[in-house]
């Protein structure tokens, strides 16, 4: 499969301000103060989703919010994404011909990326309320909502029970943990829109795509940046370039230092650097601290699984092993609903998948299956770097053992 070339972001004065988003310093990620956003139309006329870009030194991944009308009238975000003037835009587009944001929904108590853009996404749809999952919490301190830049006198919690919700006739939601992981803790809420037999989910599960998505594929040059060899190879814009890049970048973001992958001592790296063609600023003036083993493309196959759902790396290792039975017991709960598509918050969406499809892919947290039963089992030299990571959370406390219930 080839992607086509995409042009780079247009640079008018324009764009860049249809684009900005100011308060990207309260989550300093890529691509910082300029951010594209794409709707899709999942549903016509009743599901849409909204991507955009975040990443960290050019492993860019899509982040995505869900809008869904509803039956009487107006609309509920699902995890709300940056509203610059382009998301806006499109946004009041949906308001206009099926009604006002009437509730908005943060559908995890971990994830800084998500909670970010409550705030401002609220003030902008001010007769909105925002519902929350249980067991918020910040760090260092515990604050109020309020504080955080949740709107006083409109944010709730969710109700135990979707039946109470006031758009409870219309959805089923199930709420995981919150898990205990020590300094803080791990929830999500899945929501699940009967009308359309969609499951929305916010970080448990990915799919991911062999070609790059169309939100990365706005902006090419992360992707090219990591289809190079080394500090000295030239930028070139391709289609077999941006799949290279695309499938290097999956490997960082899901295992942070992938096996098939070594990073260069900063002396030799700096001397490589000198002979960089691009030394600007851009380019991070030449360095490319990165050396791939001619494996690594076996290590994103696997990764992959031809699409096949899966619990992110980083969860299964860090996280969600801390209470394998209780994420078992929400996922048995979840797959009751009869759903036919996924849209998770990152990667590929819609993902076309049964209730057994979701089930199956949480026996990754079961070690007691056999590799029989795990057929898309992961690598487990790919692992090692996310097991020093949490040996080293634990001695400091800050994370708890998989054994502590």
């Amino acid at each position: 499969m080839a992607a086509s070339p995409t042009p780079f972001l247009p640079s008018s004065p324009e764009s860049k301000q249809a684009y900005r988003w100011p308060f990207w310093f309260t989550v300093p990620l890529y691509p910082y103060g300029q951010r594209r956003t794409l709707r899709h139309e999942v549903v016509p006329e009743w599901v849409w989703t909204f991507d955009q870009l975040q990443g960290i030194f050019y492993v860019t991944v899509p982040i995505r919010m869900t809008v869904v009308r509803l039956e009487e009238g107006g609309l509920l975000v699902y995890a709300p994404v940056a509203p610059t003037p382009e998301c806006l835009r499109l946004m009041d587009e949906l308001v206009t011909q099926y009604g006002a944001v009437k509730y908005i929904i943060l559908p995890t108590t971990s994830g800084l990326e998500h909670k970010a853009f409550v705030g401002p996404f609220a003030r902008r749809f001010a007769q909105a309320v925002v519902y929350v999952a249980p067991g918020q919490w910040s760090f260092p301190l515990s604050l109020p909502l309020s504080w955080l830049g949740f709107p006083p006198g409109r944010t709730q919690v969710l109700p135990a029970e979707s039946s109470k919700a006031p758009f409870g006739s219309q959805f089923d939601y199930a709420v995981l943990g919150p898990l205990d992981l020590g300094q803080g803790n791990f929830g999500e809420v899945a929501f699940f829109h009967r009308r359309s037999r969609i499951l929305l989910l916010t970080d448990t599960l990915v799919s991911i795509p062999f070609a790059p998505p169309a939100i990365v594929e706005l902006d090419p040059y992360p992707l090219l940046f990591h289809a190079r060899e080394d500090a000295t190879e030239a930028i070139a814009d391709t289609p077999e370039n941006r799949i290279k890049g695309w499938h290097r970048v999956a490997l960082f973001a899901f295992y942070f230092r992938p096996s098939a992958m070594t990073t260069i001592p900063l002396g030799e790296a700096w001397q490589a650097a000198q002979q960089a063609p691009d030394r600007s600023r851009k380019a991070y003036y030449g360095l490319y601290p990165f050396h791939w083993q001619p494996h690594w493309q076996k290590s994103f196959d696997a990764l992959r699984g031809e699409g096949r759902l899966r619990v992110a790396p980083i969860l299964q290792q860090l996280i969600l092993n801390r209470a394998p039975q209780q994420v078992q017991d929400w996922a048995k709960q979840v797959a009751l609903w009869g759903f036919q598509q996924i849209i998770p918050c990152h990667l590929d969406a819609p993902v076309q998948a049964t209730p057994q499809d979701f089930l199956e892919a949480f026996n990754c947290l079961d070690p007691s299956l056999p590799k029989e039963a795990q057929p898309w089992r992961l690598p487990e030299e790919d692992f090692e770097f996310l097991r020093e990571l949490e040996s080293g959370l634990i001695r400091r406390g800050i994370s708890q053992p998989v054994d502590f219930e």
